[in-house]
């Protein structure tokens, strides 16, 4: 596909997001084969300046140093997870199994063959310099996921949509979308769900696909639960209206994860000004700069108790929940739009 302004390549790849570890890996390990090929059957006459690329995956090394070195390009790394270490924390990889070692070789060398390295948040950048002493600290830098924010963006008819989508309309509905795996640690969404089946006053909404839908599709097929709803995935602008007439955003994490994951949909909860509330492991930071910055509210994935408190808290405080979307949408302004991504990344190009 070519514009005016860009040239877009389509590869053609195995699954390697939402399926079994199986097709995954060899989709992972099979990406950098796939992606030579094409580039050099396309893009064999185009010379590059710039070479950005994010993980996952890891396994592009040979591509990214081929085209680096014919062109004396820059590399800039945007480091969206840390694999194969995810994988050891949920118990789907061994650290002492043949496959990790090679994950591992190829992740390290991928931070050598990378000019920059841009991370989600400081947690990211203190991990990696931790586990990776051989890199470049003036190399490593924060650099999150960015939106492109919506000039004249038309306001929903909350009541609306929530008729459409069968939600009760004075209910305050608690959202949680995206992907149903298991780096969401989602048993404990269950749990909640269950300690809150007996209250009227808030509903609770859970869009997307993932490895453990089937899962949580059974426990609604027996429990038949009043105050929440399960969806499969929404195009998109279903998605963006349904996200925009619910009140709270949901974010949840495996508490076992040793790094420090920063999950991408938090950009959506802020940009239509909701308040979030996350579960997650200890070593993330999404939750402390989101209630260092008055956004969001959190406690560790597990303690339920902690965590039935802050939902009553946000579904008794309509002036609270509108406050901290506020902060959450000056937050995203200030730190999380492609323009700020953009000027930290170019200004390694002047």
């Amino acid at each position: 596909m070519e514009d005016e302004n860009y040239s877009l390549l389509k590869v053609k790849t195995l699954n390697i997001q939402k399926t079994n570890f199986i097709e995954k890996g060899i989709g992972t390990i099979l990406l950098e084969y796939q992606f030579e090929k094409a580039i050099d059957r396309y893009f064999k006459q185009i010379r590059f300046d710039l070479i950005l690329y994010s993980t996952p995956p890891i396994t592009l090394t040979r591509i990214i140093e081929k085209i680096k070195t014919r062109d004396r390009a820059k590399t800039y790394l945007l480091l969206k997870d840390i694999f194969p270490q995810n994988a050891v924390d949920i118990g789907m990889m061994s650290p002492k199994g043949v496959l990790y070692r090679f994950f591992r070789k190829k992740e390290q060398k991928l931070y050598l063959l990378s000019d920059y390295i841009g991370c989600m948040s400081p947690a990211n950048v203190q991990f990696l310099l931790e586990h990776n002493p051989e890199i470049n600290s003036e190399h490593i830098e924060v650099c999150p996921n960015s939106v492109e924010l919506a000039t004249n963006h038309a306001v929903v008819d909350k009541d609306k949509i929530r008729k459409k989508f069968d939600i009760p309309i004075g209910s305050v509905v608690f959202i949680y979308g995206g992907n149903l795996g298991k780096p969401q640690g989602l048993d404990f969404l269950l749990r909640i769900f269950e300690s809150n089946r007996d209250k009227n006053d808030r509903y609770f909404m859970v869009v997307g696909s993932g490895t453990e839908y089937g899962k949580i599709s059974q426990w609604f097929d027996v429990n038949k639960p009043v105050n929440a709803q399960l969806l499969s995935a929404l195009p998109k602008m279903d998605y963006d209206e349904l996200v925009e007439s619910c009140d709270v955003g949901l974010i949840f994490l495996d508490p076992r994860f040793t790094i420090p994951n920063y999950p991408s949909r938090l950009l959506s909860y802020l940009e239509y000004k909701m308040p979030v509330l996350m579960a997650t492991d200890v070593n993330t930071d999404i939750g402390s700069i989101a209630e260092e910055n008055g956004y969001g509210l959190w406690c560790e994935n597990g303690d339920l108790e902690k965590f039935n408190l802050l939902l009553d808290k946000l579904a008794s405080d309509p002036s609270l929940r509108n406050q901290m979307g506020e902060n959450g949408y000056i937050f995203l302004e200030e730190n999380y739009t492609v323009e700020k991504g953009y000027e930290i990344i170019m200004r390694h190009m002047m």
